[in-house]
């Protein structure tokens, strides 16, 4: 291979490692460690939209997530989605448990944040704060990212 072609090369995946730290963001409060907190964009007069993140409790101690507040909707709750036959049924749920060295996904069709009663469309590219009530670690505010609906969040 030529210099330039490997120099290509090189540049080509130093891009993509950037886009993938801009990406990928975490946050801490006590031993819980807060991974990549992202909604899914929304169509304008869409009501409600959807918040998701990994939650490790990296403790020894159980912890519980207690609440989630953040400005864009009128309220925001902790959900759970399941599919009951063809219907598809979400119900807010009181709180997360954390059990001590073990992480829970909140991500799409299981549990996640629901933003009710949304006061504007999450564009992709906006960002906006989270606050999260945890039983032990206390509270924490979070940067979400808007991302579009169909990206990939295998990292």
């Amino acid at each position: 291979m030529t210099l330039n072609l490997l120099t290509r090369i090189a540049a080509t995946a130093l891009v993509s490692l950037a886009a993938l730290a801009a990406q990928a963001h975490e946050f801490t409060v006590g031993q819980i460690a807060i991974g990549h907190p992202y909604a899914r964009a929304t169509a304008p007069g869409q009501p409600t939209g959807g918040g998701f993140l990994r939650l490790e409790n990296r403790g020894k101690a159980d912890d519980r997530l207690l609440s989630v507040s953040a400005d864009v909707a009128k309220g925001t709750e902790l959900h759970t989605m399941t599919m009951e036959g063809d219907v598809m049924r979400m119900r807010e749920v009181g709180a997360i448990d954390l059990p001590a060295g073990k992480y829970v996904e909140l991500k799409p069709g299981a549990l996640h944040v629901m933003f009710i009663g949304l006061k504007g469309p999450l564009k992709e590219g906006d960002k906006f704060p989270l606050r999260l009530k945890f039983e032990k670690a206390g509270e924490v505010t979070v940067t979400v990212n808007v991302e579009a609906a169909g990206a990939d969040h295998s990292h």
